[in-house]
């Protein structure tokens, strides 16, 4: 067994939750292979810390609320229309 920080339970059971059979030489492998990939996450610690860009700020134009179509107008030129809806073809 090797001394890697990920031991081979951690293995086993993380192949469990994803219903995975490994055989031993797999669980080792795939220890040391955890354990190399953690390594890399670490050495992600040492960048250093940048500037924070500025928070975004809303560019578009403000809404401004206007008048709309009452339910008579924007049926007016529908093809048809049933109880004051707009009917559409039948959806299998």
């Amino acid at each position: 067994m090797s001394d890697s920080a990920v031991d081979a339970d951690e293995v086993r059971h993380v192949a469990d939750l994803a219903r995975v059979d490994l055989d031993e030489e797999e669980v080792e492998r795939f220890a040391d292979q955890f354990a190399g990939i953690l390594e890399h996450f670490e050495a992600l610690e040492e960048v250093p810390d940048v500037a924070a860009e500025p928070e975004l700020v809303n560019v578009m134009r403000p809404d401004d609320v206007e008048e709309s179509l009452d339910q008579e107008e924007a049926l007016e030129n529908a093809p048809e229309t049933e109880d004051g809806f707009f009917k559409g073809p039948k959806v299998s």
